[in-house]
């Protein structure tokens, strides 16, 4: 398949394609004869597991990784799992930082909802913050 088949059939652009390539991500490809990439089949997939591992918040080189451990004939199954379990460790910790945001955020806004900026001293930029 040609790098426009590709990018067409994995929903990508073939920019993406030409820079997964640089990171290993796909690995190299033959050219035809007359200089083009010639991806095999299974590029879609693996651009697709790409675009998953993204969607699950995973990093370019966490993606990587697996890819490498498939690539040497082993399952990857315990590494993704161990990589899901940090992520979702990671993720609670941002949704209790700001869920904490939120609770500051609107103790802050309560105590201005009855804003007179006549009382406002002149010495604070203002007293709501």
């Amino acid at each position: 398949m040609r790098i426009g088949e590709v990018a067409d059939a994995a929903g990508t652009s073939t920019k993406t394609l030409r820079f997964y390539e640089e990171q290993g991500l796909l690995p190299e490809v033959g050219r035809t004869p007359a200089g083009y990439r010639d991806y095999p089949p299974d590029a879609v997939t693996r651009v697709d597991f790409v675009h998953r591992g993204q969607a699950a918040g995973l990093t370019l080189a966490q993606i990587k990784q697996i890819l490498d451990i498939r690539d040497r004939d082993q399952a990857p199954c315990e590494h993704v799992r161990d990589l899901l379990d940090t992520q979702l460790a990671d993720l609670d910790r941002q949704i209790r930082q700001l869920s904490d945001l939120r609770a500051t955020v609107a103790a802050l806004r309560d105590g201005a909802a009855a804003a007179d900026p006549d009382t406002c001293s002149a010495d604070q930029v203002c007293r709501y913050l």
